[in-house]
């Protein structure tokens, strides 16, 4: 038996930061309604259907989504996490969750701990707000992460709360960090603290070598990639001619059907647990107007079949330890969602539920 967690996106309500970087009322729906298709059969724009464009300061649209979610098989979500050296924010709905003690369903967190920039890539160009580490923010940190713990309905493994963090690799003396954490938790009440880093074989630090306990394979994968659609010799040629200016040119985009197969196929083994994860669809040229990533031509079928061999290749060591990760349940500006859409409706999430519901 497995497990799937959707990751969940909580930019989807205005807050003093937004509004002040990116205009009055920003949220993740402001780039979604402004997309255009690129190319000839560009699924662009994504715009949602059942639960329309919501404001997450609505509790009700969050308990809607929970029950939505679970009747389609998917076990939990996991929260998008932003902690700045004190400073939370987009903290709003997962704090409503917590007050409200509802809805009734399973979630954990990951802590996105990136830097934030206008790139929306973490780096350092026109840096919005910037992560710093130290010993005392690490308990500062794990005080606030504690309440989020101790809800009844906190993912656990061997009664150790599941905390993800996305970029571990960014953080100086991480097992540091780790025995301050891992020691807050005893102090805290709890049975110990279960920690996964989230990356890619490729590039990630081995969760065993910085007292980690497991890893999330994260999808898209940027490293074993098909032929670039958008590199093809015609279209370049009449594009430097100024003949026929392209759009796709100095962007990246893929064959979704053909991404997966290549990403069966570089799949290899490791010597520590390591969680799978998919992607339904990928697109974030409504964020970009150029290096946009695009995986072109999904659909419900062909995620359908890359489920179905994820599953069937991934063998959980323990009953508890049975995670599969969708990325995401709602990364609308990325094209990245299960939540019903215009075009596919709840198709998507037809292919969750037969996969994970008996």
């Amino acid at each position: 038996m497995v497990r799937s967690i959707a990751i969940y996106l909580p930019q989807f309500h205005p807050i003093p930061e937004n509004d002040e970087w990116w205009g009055k009322g920003f949220t993740e729906w402001t780039n979604v309604t402004k997309a255009t298709p690129k190319f000839k059969g560009h699924y662009q724009p994504h715009l949602p259907t059942d639960l329309g464009f919501y404001d997450l300061r609505l509790h009700e649209t969050m308990i809607e989504q929970a029950e939505l979610a679970k009747a389609y098989g998917i076990y939990g979500f996991m929260f998008y996490h932003y902690w700045f050296s004190g400073k939370r924010i987009l903290e709003r709905p997962v704090n409503q969750w917590l007050e409200n003690k509802s809805p009734n369903f399973p979630f954990c967190i990951c802590w996105a701990n990136e830097n934030w920039s206008r790139r929306w890539d973490g780096k350092e160009h026109d840096l919005l707000l910037k992560q710093d580490y130290s010993e005392e923010d690490h308990r500062l940190h794990f005080k606030e992460l504690a309440r989020h713990f101790r809800d009844e309905r906190y993912i656990l493994v061997d009664g150790k709360p599941l905390f993800a963090i996305y970029r571990v690799e960014l953080i100086p003396d991480i097992k540091q960090m780790v025995a301050i954490w891992r020691e807050e938790a005893l102090k805290y009440g709890f049975k110990g603290l279960y920690l996964v880093s989230v990356g890619n074989p490729v590039y990630s630090t081995n969760p065993n070598e910085i007292d980690f306990d497991a890893a999330i394979k994260f999808q898209p994968d940027y490293f074993n990639l098909p032929k670039n659609l958008s590199e093809s010799f015609l279209n370049k040629i009449l594009h430097k001619l100024n003949i026929k200016k392209s759009e796709v040119i100095g962007n990246s985009i893929y064959d979704y059907e053909e991404f997966v197969v290549e990403t069966l196929k570089a799949e290899k083994s490791v010597d520590y647990l390591l969680y799978p994860s998919v992607t339904p669809m990928w697109d974030n040229s409504a964020r970009r107007k150029k290096d946009a990533f695009v995986l072109h031509n999904s659909t419900p079928e062909k995620f359908g079949t890359w489920l179905k061999e994820v599953i069937k290749n991934f063998n959980p060591p323990t009953q508890e330890e049975n995670f599969i990760i969708i990325n995401a349940w709602n990364e609308w500006a990325e094209g990245n969602h299960l939540e019903p859409c215009q075009k596919w409706g709840r198709q998507y999430l037809e292919v969750v539920k037969n996969n994970f519901l008996p």
